[in-house]
């Protein structure tokens, strides 16, 4: 397999400490890997736990436009893959131009995709339900999180991984993504379904999910309309939220490895 330039995207709550592994994974095996932080995210996750001011001032316009720069230093498209809400900026990314392919690990979805399953409003019940929240940072407790997260695993590993991994999220953008669908219409979410150009993706749903389900991975793919772009989804069984440090985690960083390069635009 020749060399790639693969750039991993975390999601919300965490930082690209989640992607520890893949990066020594993908690293050794050969490629460059580049897991680029959203603004204001360059500190260490003990750092924005005791200043979470950066998560209070991020926008997905900013966190966009911040991974758009990354990748234009690139001397060639890399493959992109992109974890819970790093999966929805994969998707934006490619819609934009970026990437020689994607794929979307337990992605948040893109505007317009009205599943919304009940283990996702409990996971988001404890921002949404205080409407001060908007304007915050707020970090989960242990047990929203393990729930959200880590529900399939034991409980010494989870805590542990809460310890390592887990930050605030923005207030202010999971109530713009919560009402997004109530108020369509090109917002920070947005991707053209229509988009004939856009490269490859995969979508990877873990059947434990609770914050992006499989119907939400699979709903997600559907919108896709293009006829000359390809789409595909790939579920794993007893999987939770965390893709990147579940049990097992080598063979899906493999099997999307393989699919990225197999269809990969050159």
């Amino acid at each position: 397999m020749a060399p790639h330039t693969i750039v991993l995207v975390h999601g919300f709550w965490v930082t690209p400490r989640s992607w520890e592994h893949w990066i020594t994974h993908y690293e050794s095996k050969g490629h460059r890997v580049i897991a680029p932080g959203y603004p204001g995210f360059e500190v260490e996750v003990e750092a924005l736990n005791e200043d979470p001011k950066p998560v209070e001032l991020l926008t997905i316009p900013g966190i966009v436009e911040h991974l758009e720069s990354v990748i234009r230093e690139l001397d060639a498209p890399p493959i992109i893959i992109g974890h819970s809400a790093g999966g929805c900026f994969t998707q934006i990314l490619l819609d934009h131009g970026f990437g020689a392919c994607g794929v979307a690990l337990n992605s948040a979805p893109t505007e317009g995709v009205p599943v919304v399953p009940v283990t996702q409003v409990k996971s988001f019940l404890e921002v949404l339900k205080n409407p001060a929240n908007r304007h915050k940072a707020v970090r989960y407790d242990f047990e929203h999180w393990n729930y959200a997260f880590t529900g399939t695993f034991p409980e010494k590993e989870a805590r542990a991984l809460y310890e390592r991994y887990a930050v605030p999220v923005s207030g202010s953008i999971l109530f713009e993504s919560a009402l997004a669908n109530l108020t369509p219409g090109k917002q920070g979410g947005w991707a053209d379904y229509h988009n004939d150009n856009r490269a490859p993706l995969l979508f990877v749903a873990g059947s434990e999910d609770k914050i992006m389900p499989p119907k939400v991975q699979w709903s997600n793919a559907a919108h896709y309309k293009a006829p000359n772009t390809l789409t595909e989804v790939v579920e794993f069984g007893s999987k939770p939220h965390l893709l990147p440090a579940a049990p097992g985690w080598e063979e899906i960083a493999d099997y999307v490895l393989a699919w990225a390069v197999r269809n990969a635009r050159t």
